[in-house]
């Protein structure tokens, strides 16, 4: 089966500062995601995770290596036609109604008056926002905007969704509800590409998952796998490959 995502290689540097040198934000990163899975992209804080997201939505040029969407190059803007995502902080327009903000999300996609209508029905119960469709979003709590950005990638029906840090900042409820429907995106045949720090979570929804460090993939494969593997859950993998020692307080 030919992956959905995959990167071949991938190499991304920037320059620090005018003398100095080249930062490696991602090394020779190989990853290949198939149709269907819930994939969690982990890693510590500056382990390549949005720079490599930045790649696979065309922000940022890879400076050797290729990735590509459903077969196609991601320099080409066809291959993002497919996909919905969700950044980390999210950003809307607050005196719009969740309603008002998908419509016009629709527009852009152009769909139909039609469709449009379709979709925002679906999507407002899918996110469990029915019933504060007419309230500005403004008004929302941290979970609710969360929720309507969900609601947001999908409106254009993608096939593959990226998402960065869903449940960052969300109180234990707020994460139980993206969970819910991202599980509920994998029952209709939705790809899902996540980066996450609740790896608890994460051991709960994904089939697979990638743990990366310094812009490295240091180990990847079937959560049941690597739990069975290392003899620990995914949290303690985790520790162990970025290397952290507690530290003691005697």
């Amino acid at each position: 089966m030919d992956a959905i995502l995959k990167t071949d290689n991938l190499w991304v540097e920037y320059r620090a500062g005018q003398r100095g040198g080249a930062k490696v934000a991602v090394r020779g990163l190989n990853l290949n995601v198939q149709a269907g899975e819930v994939f969690g992209f982990l890693g510590p804080n500056g382990a390549g995770k949005t720079t490599t997201m930045n790649v696979l939505l065309g922000f940022v040029t890879p400076t050797r290596g290729e990735a590509h969407l459903f077969g196609v190059n991601v320099r080409e803007p066809i291959a993002r036609q497919r996909i919905g995502y969700l950044p980390e902080l999210t950003y809307y327009y607050r005196f719009l109604s969740a309603e008002e903000l998908l419509r016009f999300y629709a527009r852009i996609f152009g769909l139909t008056p039609a469709e449009t209508e379709r979709r925002i029905d679906r999507l407002l119960k899918l996110v469990e926002l029915e019933s504060a469709r007419k309230r500005l979003i403004k008004t929302y709590s941290k979970g609710m905007q969360q929720r309507v950005g969900l609601a947001q990638a999908l409106i254009n029906d993608p096939d593959l969704l990226i998402l960065d840090e869903p449940t960052s900042g969300l109180d234990p409820l707020g994460r139980m509800k993206v969970r819910e429907i991202i599980q509920r995106l994998k029952e209709e045949g939705k790809t899902v590409f996540f980066s996450s720090h609740e790896l608890g979570e994460v051991e709960t929804v994904c089939d697979r998952v990638a743990i990366v460090s310094q812009g490295e993939l240091r180990v990847e494969g079937r959560v049941a796998d690597l739990v069975r593997e290392h003899q620990a859950n995914l949290e303690q993998i985790f520790l162990r490959i970025i290397g952290y020692q507690p530290s003691s307080l005697s």
